[in-house]
């Protein structure tokens, strides 16, 4: 065995060494009678899809399933990208715990996969501590600069959708660190180390980015700092071909060995603003400087007897407690899993939402949001009368919550019962598509988020945080975690995590299973958060709703858009702990490049 794996380690680096080190260990000591076997779930409802088959369900849907859930003991995560999602558990195994983990696999992210999320990017963090028993959570969105004026953009015909002029203050990396020095029990080098290593050693384009890469290579080619990184000699990259970037690594480093100082307001700060003014942007030393990621009182509502918790505004994760709690008003399990009743139930509840978020939902400290109105028990009775059961709306103002006022995602888990989750994003894919010179850092394009009309509570104000649709969320049950999920998609967020929830609570899903469950998503003009804010009203489907499904929600006035059977939105991740034996029951969604790891 020694033999065979020295012949197999023999082309790879440290990081995949040590990976591969320690499940090697665990083999070992299965051939030699250790026990390290997982416990059997309890209450998880015990049923897999395998290999794309079709399989009963207890939960009385059918549906192809690709992959059973990932399980472990000691440790849990769920990335984007398999090589991000083992940066976390290589973590754990160093001695870590999820916040390690955690720190480990957002800094691997933003290499493996470029186009969602890096330091240059903004987001939100989500922890459950067990030792105190409570949730807390990290606000790492970065502010508009102080010289973006509302009446700049109009004299500019608009805010951007690329360039250095679609760059906000990058906030994620100050959160890694704030969440990092309070909770972490690694050396920040050992938890960026994994990264480093990708950048500095290379990793294999997917199918997924080599897609991206190919629809962005007429900016990337022509840039100096881009095209070394994102092309081949010009060309865009095939799948399996390697990608380095090594000045990211030499950042990472950097930003290990220092902290938050050279990132800031040192050497990596200046880069930044040298790179900025080159091109005529608006970033400045102060506006680096200023900026503080900041804790933040999680925010939540109880859904049949499971707490769920949230980030307050900025973020929208008001809406995702809002639809719970209309949604709740129903019986649910007897409508049945994603027919045409319980879906038009859940698209309804979106749309009264949304309609508060767009009245409302801003900054806290330059507005204010009637956050407790909006989450009062009573306000949603309230909505849920204003649901038909058999006509969907089509014009949908906000249900008024003043009178009420009393307000690329990934999970981990460690086997002493914390766990994270972490929304975090560079906007749109590969945010403006500008590096900034030589620290690697692909910048965002987070500004495409402002409004400009000078009445809406989202209007541009220098040094004003936008509103964000990123949401991570934490379930409790009896104050210990039950379920850690999120998803990427902007919009539908909130409406893909509705659908999580409601798989796993109502209906008894296993976090794989609800992961890869057929999805829905609602358009609702004109309330979608990337400018122009404009979208056709329609509800899309994936190919794998029945036609009964479809037929009923025409029916009742959804104008259809019928999907690709996995084309759906977003890249959903879950993890479940099995309240009796702690096992931890891991999902990754299919639809990108996702994968759960457990140890």
């Amino acid at each position: 065995m020694a033999a065979l794996v020295m012949l197999y380690t023999s082309g790879l680096d440290k990081f995949a060494l040590d990976f591969l080190e320690s499940m090697m260990l665990k083999l070992c000591l299965m051939v030699m009678g250790k026990s390290i076997e997982n416990p059997k779930p309890s209450g998880l409802g015990g049923y897999q899809n395998f290999g794309g088959q079709n399989m009963q369900s207890p939960h009385g849907i059918n549906f192809s399933g690709f992959r059973p859930s990932a399980m472990g003991r000691n440790g849990m995560v769920t990335s984007g990208h398999m090589l991000a999602s083992q940066a976390g558990v290589q973590a754990i195994l160093a001695g870590g715990n999820a916040v390690d983990a955690a720190v480990a696999t957002a800094a691997a992210l933003g290499v493996v996969e470029p186009a969602g999320s890096g330091v240059g990017g903004d987001g939100f963090i989500l922890i459950y501590w067990a030792e105190t028993g409570t949730v807390t959570g990290v606000n790492a969105t970065g502010p508009a600069p102080y010289a973006a004026t509302r009446e700049l953009y109009l004299k500019d015909g608009g805010i951007p959708m690329k360039g250095i002029r679609s760059v906000s203050v990058p906030g994620i990396a100050d959160g890694w660190l704030k969440a990092h020095e309070r909770y972490g029990a690694l050396k920040l080098e050992q938890a960026f180390e994994p990264a480093i290593s990708l950048c500095e050693n290379g990793f294999p384009i997917s199918h997924n980015l080599a897609g991206g890469l190919r629809g962005e290579n007429p900016r990337f080619a022509q840039d100096p700092y881009t095209r070394p990184i994102f092309t081949n000699n010009g060309d865009p990259p095939k799948s399996g071909e390697i990608i380095y970037n090594k000045n990211l690594g030499k950042t990472l480093r950097k930003i290990a060995a220092e902290g938050r100082g050279t990132l800031y307001e040192g050497e990596i700060a200046r880069a930044i603003v040298e790179f900025s003014e080159k091109y005529d942007g608006l970033l400045t030393e102060k506006d680096l400087a200023d900026y503080h990621a900041r804790w933040s009182e999680p925010i939540h509502t109880n859904y049949r007897g499971y707490e769920v918790y949230e980030m307050p505004p900025n973020s929208s994760g008001h809406i995702l407690l809002q639809e719970l709690n209309i949604v709740e008003q129903f019986d649910l399990q007897s409508m049945g899993c994603n027919t045409a009743e319980s879906v038009h139930l859940m698209v309804e509840a979106k749309k009264l939402s949304f309609a508060d978020r767009e009245k409302y939902m801003a900054d806290p400290d330059w507005v204010d949001v009637p956050i407790k109105g909006m989450l009062s028990k009573d306000y949603a009775k309230m909505q849920a009368k204003r649901i038909d059961p058999n006509r969907a709306a089509t014009d949908v103002p906000s249900g008024g919550p003043e009178q009420f006022e009393d307000t690329t995602c990934f999970c981990t888990a460690d086997g002493a019962g914390n766990a994270v989750c972490v929304l975090q994003s560079i906007q749109s894919g590969f945010g403006s598509s500008l590096v900034a010179g030589d620290t690697g850092i692909l910048l965002n394009n987070r500004m495409t988020y402002w409004h400009l009309e000078a009445d809406h509570p989202n209007c541009l104000m220098p040094g004003k945080r936008v509103r964000h649709t990123m949401n991570p969320v934490i379930v409790t049950k009896d104050g210990k975690p039950f379920l850690i999920c999120g998803t990427p998609g902007a919009d539908t967020q909130v409406q893909t995590n509705l659908q999580l929830i409601t798989h796993v609570v109502d209906f008894g899903m296993t976090p794989q299973e609800a992961v890869e469950a057929p999805r829905w998503r609602n358009l609702q003009n004109p309330m979608e958060s990337t400018i122009p804010h404009t979208c056709e009203d329609a509800l899309q489907l994936e190919g794998r709703f029945p036609e009964d499904v479809r037929s009923g929600l025409a029916q009742r006035g959804h104008d259809l858009r019928i999907l690709g059977d996995w084309d759906g939105p977003g890249s959903a991740q879950a993890i479940q702990i099995d309240s009796d034996s702690n096992a931890l029951i891991g999902g990754s969604d299919p639809r990108r490049d996702g994968y759960a790891v457990g140890w």
